[in-house]
Formats: C-alpha cells, structure tokens, sequence
C-alpha cells in the first residue's frame, strides 16, 4: 500500500486519534524499507539494514538472532523510543516518525506496552506506582486509576507486594509487575526485549502465559527471543535478525 493511501485513512492532523479511527487499521505495525544507522566519530554503524515487515492485530511476532544482531533496535524503532535513519514506519498505521517527540511519548504510552530483559521499573516507585506510571496521560480520577492498576497486579499475581520496591522484589515478580505495567492503558501492541531471559522455569512459564493470554485478547504482540519455549510456540510468525536483515523463518 502506497503512504498515501495510509495518510487517506485517518486524519492526522488531530491533537488526538481516537478508538474510532483504530478501527479501520489494516496493520499494527509496518515498516518499508527501514535503516537505522548510528555514527560514532568517523564511523558508521548499520544497526538496521532495509528492514520490511507487517503485523496485522493479533498476530504474535517472534523474533531470534544473537547478540548484537539488531533485534532490540528493532524494538525500539518500533516502539518509537528511536528513530529510522531511512524508510517509513507505521504503527497502527500512523507515520509515527513524521511527528515531533511530544506527539510521539503520548502515543507511545497510549498504544504500545514495553516489557524489557532489566525491567526497567523506576527505583523509587512501588509496585503500584510503576504500574501507574504510563497512565500518567488519563483524565481518569487518580481513584479510577488505582483501581485499575491494582487489577492488573492482580491478574500478574503481584497484588499482594503492590506497595514493594523494585529492589525487594525477585527477578520473577519485577517481570511480572513489568508486565502489569505494560498492559496499563489497555495497548494494542506489546513488544517484549528478552522477557524471560533473567528467570527460572516457573518464573519464565509463567511470563510466556501471560504473552500468550495477551495475544489470544487480539493484541499484536512482537518478542525478541533465545526462549526456544517461545520460538516454538504454535501459531507465531518466526523470524531471524542477522546483522541486521530481518529475514522470514519458513
């Protein structure tokens, strides 16, 4: 599909793009032909080499390569936490990269959840209040918002360590409330960076549960993984990154 049939779809110019619009998305994720090349000095580095893919909602996407192959600056192209060099990304068929940081941090927090390998959870916040951190955005009374955060500790099995910090934490239930973290906002596309790497074989299962559960919900879900659990698993679409070509395992 040619960019302007996706600039037709949905009107762009609004300060918001709302539920009603998502309904027409043809894919959750799409990227033509992307490059991400990062400089150091005099050299160049070629993190991303004309990446292609589409993901419709409700597909789950896995994705394996060694170290250092690409696959997290993939994730964070897609997330919109970095940048294309070259090419065009859309996400929920917006061109994410043709807007400012502003448009793009509210739209992250309103249509994309992040589970990363460190969990990423702020020090200094409970349980509870990491979870409630992307819902910073709502208009929802802080009441509201509380409840719903607790219920989503709830469905990771974390309510009752709701006001622990990070660092009281196991590996297992930081992932966890990472997850529970992810989910706020209800966002239709959840992107995992090495979920299970750090953790055991009940603390892993239980996180690939959950990725499942969420995909089974119609989320489009994409995992960089050596989990072979997850690599295996039926009814995904497997891919490899190898120095930074995304190619299709068939």
């Amino acid at each position: 599909m040619a960019d302007h049939d996706y600039l037709d779809a949905i009107d762009y110019t609004k300060d918001e793009v709302g539920d009603d619009d998502f309904e027409r998305v043809k894919y959750a994720v799409k990227l033509v032909d992307v490059s991400r090349v990062y400089k150091t000095g005099k050299k160049e580095i070629e993190a991303l080499k004309n990446v292609n893919l589409e993901v419709r909602q409700g597909e789950l996407i896995v994705i394996s390569g060694r170290s250092g192959s690409g696959k997290t600056t993939l994730l964070n192209i897609i997330g919109a936490i970095d940048l294309v060099t070259s090419g065009r990304l859309f996400v929920m068929d917006v061109p994410i990269n043709d807007y400012d940081e502003t448009f793009r941090s509210s739209f992250r927090l309103s249509n994309t959840g992040f589970i990363f390998q460190s969990y990423n959870l702020v020090s200094t916040l409970t349980a509870l209040e990491n979870v409630l951190f992307p819902m910073q955005l709502s208009s929802k009374s802080l009441k509201s918002l509380q409840d719903e955060a607790m219920k989503l500790l709830e469905r990771v099995e974390m309510e009752h360590r709701a006001d622990h910090l990070p660092w009281q934490l196991s590996s297992g239930e930081q992932q966890r409330v990472a997850i529970a973290r992810a989910m706020a906002n209800d966002p239709p596309i959840i992107l995992a960076d090495e979920p299970t790497a750090n953790l055991d074989g009940e603390s892993g299962q239980m996180i690939r549960d959950l990725l499942l559960e969420l995909n089974k919900e119609g989320k489009a879900v994409i995992v960089m993984t050596h989990d072979e659990r997850i690599i295996n698993q039926s009814g995904c679409r497997r891919f490899r990154m190898e120095s930074g070509a995304l190619q299709e395992d068939v």
